[in-house]
């Protein structure tokens, strides 16, 4: 039995159940191993007069909540958007290091399992090395393709990586990255994400048109991501103009909210198929299977990705995936007969999607493979990544000493 601390921000909360679910997933299923997990989720300082501004709603958020029988905690840091970015880990550090030192000391941790490389890695590693506990560092995505990028923020990341005990990613092309930025001896450990079968599986198709309000006999696309740029809704769009101009005209269901919303929809217009394509917004969770189900295809469009939830939630809902060569899509789709990958340009997403709806698939077969990517499996590899990462440096003896500091 280890006792871990998971430390992110990349966590749901009462106010968003829904956000970063794949996590809690990962977190609750390690803890039925047996092992005590608390978390540590951190949220910017907002005073009660501002809770209704953009991102004010944290505001409301309690100090700690019970979350799938997990103890959570909100410890606030402060920070000014942009204009902190240099000093966001710091920052975040500051804000949680008397909380994670109170519960130490109460009931000591055998590891800090720190998500998301920056800023809270490097907040992790602060708070782990003033305390004397080991830390694990797991890229997600955007932490460790974009963040690298800004000067000030680069040789933090390479800080904690370096200072990690232990290093993951969820996608070999994830962890290719770090072990550039960073060089070890030992390379990073990949652990992608599971799918939770009990809530992705497949409904019958026509019932989910029925229930969704769509056509039985038009052909259907479903994307589910957020609207933004690096998850590429406008190739999306420009690959459904594409096939229209071919004579094939299929309905495209974006489910998903974000900021890229009006652009689409004005790019629909200039495109000609706003009355192909539809925005039902942010769907929850549960009633996600109903989307995949009731399309013929679902599309991953995305120019950078980690490891895209998605794909495995649409496959275990039985509906074949055209996704874009980035992230993990490629060692997830390592099967034809699973969907077909592209390379991220329109015309390439056009082509397969043409492919994909031509062709027929065996759909018994993708639920079949969704099965034996168990929440379980990625739990199992969790723990002996920690044990792995750990067990050198700090044994039972100091554990119990560093919680006198």
């Amino acid at each position: 039995m280890m006792r871990i601390l998971t430390f992110t921000s990349l966590f749901p909360n009462s106010l968003a159940p829904n956000y970063s679910i794949f996590l809690l997933q990962r977190i609750a299923h390690f803890a039925r191993r047996g092992n005590e997990v608390d978390v540590v989720s951190p949220v910017p300082y907002v005073p009660q007069v501002l809770s209704g501004m953009s991102k004010g709603h944290v505001a409301s958020l309690p100090a700690k909540e019970t979350i799938s029988g997990l103890n959570v905690y909100h410890p606030r840091y402060p920070l000014l958007p942009k204009i902190s970015m240099p000093l966001h880990g710091f920052l975040m550090s500051l804000g949680c290091y008397r909380l994670v030192r109170k519960l130490h000391r109460q009931n000591p941790y055998d590891c800090i399992d720190a998500h998301y490389v920056f800023p809270d890695g490097v907040a992790a590693v602060l708070i782990g090395k003033a305390l004397g506990i080991p830390v694990t560092i797991t890229a997600r995505g955007s932490d460790i393709h974009t963040f690298p990028q800004f000067a000030s923020v680069r040789p933090q990341i390479r800080w904690a990586l370096r200072n990690a005990d232990g290093r993951a990613a969820v996608s070999t092309s994830l962890a290719k990255i770090i072990d550039a930025l960073q060089p070890s001896t030992e390379g990073a450990k990949v652990i992608g994400n599971g799918v939770d079968t009990q809530r992705f599986f497949a409904e019958d198709r026509r019932s989910a048109r029925s229930r969704l309000g769509l056509s039985q006999t038009e052909e259907i696309v479903v994307s589910v991501a957020a609207l933004r740029r690096v998850k590429g809704s406008d190739m999306l769009l420009r690959a459904g103009a594409l096939l229209r101009k071919a004579g094939r005209g299929c309905r495209i269901l974006f489910v998903g909210a974000g900021p890229e919303l009006a652009s689409l929809q004005r790019l629909a217009r200039e495109l000609d198929c706003a009355d192909l394509v539809s925005f039902p917004g942010a769907i929850d969770n549960e009633e996600l299977r109903y989307y995949y189900s009731a399309a013929d295809v679902s599309c991953i469009p995305s120019r950078n990705e980690g490891w895209p939830n998605v794909l495995l939630e649409s496959i275990a809902c039985g509906t074949p995936v055209v996704a874009t060569k980035v992230g993990a899509a490629p060692g997830i789709l390592t099967d034809t007969d699973l969907g077909i990958l592209v390379d991220p340009t329109p015309e390439s997403i056009c082509n397969g999607l043409r492919r994909a709806l031509d062709r027929t698939w065996h759909h018994d077969q993708l639920v079949a493979y969704a099965a034996t990517q168990t929440w379980e499996g990625v739990a199992a590899a969790t723990e002996d990544f920690l044990r792995n990462s750990t067990q050198s440096k700090f044994s039972m003896v100091n554990r119990y000493a560093a919680a006198g500091l």
